[in-house]
């Protein structure tokens, strides 16, 4: 039987603290992927059937965060379109990732986002939530990345580039 490979959303959530970018991270604690236990993750999770990728997004922020999204960066330049019994959404993710190989198959798009709200302690598939400063992300990324859930090893790096690009140096 032929199988096909899961759709998935992930966020980057930034939050400033005193005056520093950070984001949230998470350790992996999935029953059915016991190889990936502890690895370092974002937010993420499998899009329902016609589920809007955006709500799928505040969902899986909420479900494994307990922190409600206020913002994904590009939502509101994503367009509708309804023509012969179809509602299509148009939008750009900031990144994209596949899995070739491994636990299971899944390709993953991710946003930016803000949120608010007391983060949960853990969840039934995370742990250890915690915001964490982008010059730690980077030095984690460069010295430690086997630490990571591999899917996000490159989106971060990219993120963390741009930043640093744009001259936010982390700082405000």
């Amino acid at each position: 039987m032929e199988k096909f490979m899961k759709p998935g959303v992930g966020g980057i959530v930034e939050q400033w603290i005193e005056d520093t970018l950070h984001i949230l991270i998470q350790e992996r604690c999935k029953e059915d992927a016991p190889l990936e236990d502890g690895l370092i993750e974002i937010p993420a999770g499998k899009i329902r059937e016609f589920e809007n990728i955006y709500d799928c997004l505040r969902r899986e922020i909420y479900e494994e965060t307990g922190l409600e999204v206020t913002e994904i960066n590009g939502e509101a330049e994503s367009r509708y379109f309804e023509s012969n019994g179809y509602k299509v959404l148009s939008y750009e993710p900031f990144a994209n990732a596949q899995n070739l190989q491994g636990t299971y198959p899944i390709m993953v798009q991710i946003f930016i986002c803000k949120a608010k709200g007391s983060l949960a302690v853990s969840t039934n598939e995370t742990r250890k939530l915690r915001w964490v400063p982008l010059d730690e992300l980077n030095s984690l990324l460069e010295h430690q990345c086997s630490r990571f859930y591999p899917m996000h090893v490159h989106t971060l790096r990219k993120y963390t580039k741009i930043k640093k690009e744009n001259n936010h140096c982390f700082q405000r």
